[in-house]
């Protein structure tokens, strides 16, 4: 599709193509050290557990107008992507067991969802609370 799109993207295209392969090989090596984590210490602190199929969604390739170079490209992004935000969730619920503060007010910061219910940088008494 891009390539008749944007034909004069074809050679930058194929450059960039073993560069983004080469990263399945550390997506899954994170992916079974996530799960490792996720599997354990979740259990061991009783945070439920995420949800995996809520976020790694690979359903692109069976559109069959598709060629068959656009369906590997649209299961690899479904997996890398939601991988990311599956993970992304995990160590947000990691954050909110572990520390449920948020960070010094900076323009430059986009803060996650999960932060809205943190308590403000600096306030020590909400701290205290928690005991």
């Amino acid at each position: 599709m891009q390539y008749k799109k944007y034909p004069e993207r074809v050679y930058r295209h194929f450059l960039s193509i073993p560069i983004i392969y080469m990263m399945i090989i550390p997506l899954v090596a994170f992916d079974v050290f996530l799960e490792i984590y996720h599997q354990t210490c979740f259990r061991l602190y009783k945070i439920p557990l995420v949800k995996r199929s809520s976020y790694i969604k690979i359903d692109r390739q069976k559109l069959k107008y598709l060629t068959r170079w656009e369906r590997v490209n649209c299961a690899y992004c479904g997996y890398a992507n939601g991988l990311m935000h599956y993970s992304t969730t995990i160590a947000g619920e990691t954050e909110k067991y572990w520390c449920g503060i948020k960070h010094a007010k900076d323009p430059n910061f986009i803060p996650p969802e999960h932060h809205k219910d943190f308590m403000e940088y600096g306030d020590a008494t909400a701290y205290k609370k928690l005991g």
